[in-house]
């Protein structure tokens, strides 16, 4: 291994100096630990850009053929997740869609044992998709209620089509091939083996997934827990992780409630919860890729999250990889989408003011 690759990620050399114009595609990152492994799967390292403000931290490269903006969060959070997202659409007025890549809560599914539900395991990647009038992320702390019950108000817009195709097509593929995840796990290893201790699968034995009644008893770990109370599932045959597509749920408060998480699977078919993608509604075309690092219960700890922050942004470099950077030129910039949105709006008030005006007169 040659000497450049020795240091550690955050200081190795940007070789390139583009312009904010180059850059076209944007993922966004919660944690230090989410963008790690997204830097680590880069093809190739920019030199940072002037921007306006320094309110965003960015870090640039290519990632296959198309150049990358990665920007962190200051902390997670749907309101911290619009704030970045707001000044980054000013620094980079090229961008035609964003990636939300990270890790998040798993919902396992009731009956452990239907192969055609979402059995979802540590470490597998969840990647929001449309779903009726969802798309593909529910803001679930956000609605109203009516006879009925709750009903929430949030939906996440879809994504755009160049991304919901190259997604039915890499299903595809990994019908007939399975997916890449470990593969690209594996280079990023090899080429940042600083990043082994933290960043490797931490164990089949350490996914644990508890009885929906039994709570945590103390401790960051469960090691005081009973394991009597874990549920018995099917062994895997390998260890790839596997691709769940579905909705998402998103919220500003961590769900570490059973009670609760069931019930976002029971009433809304979410089959993962996060806290940042509420943040990007309505205004950023984007995909959620999620690594599962918990259960999205009182057993809730960090153990998981490096893996799984990993195994997302592996996916993530795989789905890019699948996009031809003529089509991703062809989709509207997220400043003309902006621009789009605001033209509605004032034509809107328009009618509204002509409206209040032939009141008065009559």
């Amino acid at each position: 291994m040659s000497d450049q690759h020795q240091p550690v990620l955050p200081s190795a050399e940007p070789r390139l100096r583009l312009q904010q114009d180059d850059y076209t595609i944007a993922i966004i990152c919660p944690m230090g630990d989410e963008i790690s492994p997204v830097l680590a799967l880069l093809d190739e390292r920019h030199a940072n850009l002037p921007t306006s403000r320094d309110q965003n931290a960015y870090k640039l490269g290519r990632m296959g053929p198309h150049n990358i903006v990665v920007s962190a969060m200051p902390t997670i959070g749907n309101n911290a997740a619009a704030m970045v997202i707001t000044q980054l659409c000013n620094d980079f007025g090229r961008v035609r869609f964003g990636l939300l890549v990270g890790v998040g809560g798993g919902i396992p599914d009731e009956d452990y044992e239907d192969d055609n539900l979402h059995d979802i395991r540590l470490g597998d990647v969840v990647v929001s998709e449309s779903r009726g009038s969802f798309g593909g992320v529910v803001q679930f702390d956000r609605g109203k209620e009516t006879t009925l019950g709750f009903e929430p108000t949030g939906h996440l817009n879809k994504p755009p089509h160049v991304l919901a195709s190259t997604v039915e097509g890499l299903k595809a593929e990994h019908n007939l091939h399975g997916n890449r995840v470990l593969q690209f796990l594996d280079e990023m290893l090899a080429e940042y083996p600083r990043m082994k201790e933290k960043y490797s699968y931490p164990g089949a034995e350490r996914d644990c997934l508890f009885e929906a009644a039994y709570t945590h008893q103390s401790g960051k770990s469960c090691k005081k827990c009973d394991s009597t109370q874990v549920v018995k599932r099917k062994q895997r045959p390998d260890l790839h992780p596997r691709i769940h597509y579905g909705t998402i749920g998103s919220s500003n408060i961590v769900v570490e409630n059973v009670t609760r998480r069931d019930e976002l699977r029971d009433s809304m078919k979410v089959i993962c919860v996060e806290m940042e993608a509420a943040g990007l509604m309505e205004a950023f075309p984007c995909l959620v890729i999620r690594g599962i690092s918990d259960y999205a219960d009182s057993h809730k700890n960090k153990r998981w999250q490096p893996y799984a922050a990993a195994t997302a942004a592996a996916y993530t470099k795989e789905l890019l990889l699948q996009i031809p950077p003529d089509e991703v030129r062809h989709v509207q910039t997220i400043a003309e989408v902006l621009q789009g949105i605001s033209t509605k709006m004032d034509q809107v008030d328009q009618n509204m003011r002509k409206i209040e005006r032939r009141t008065h007169s009559t």
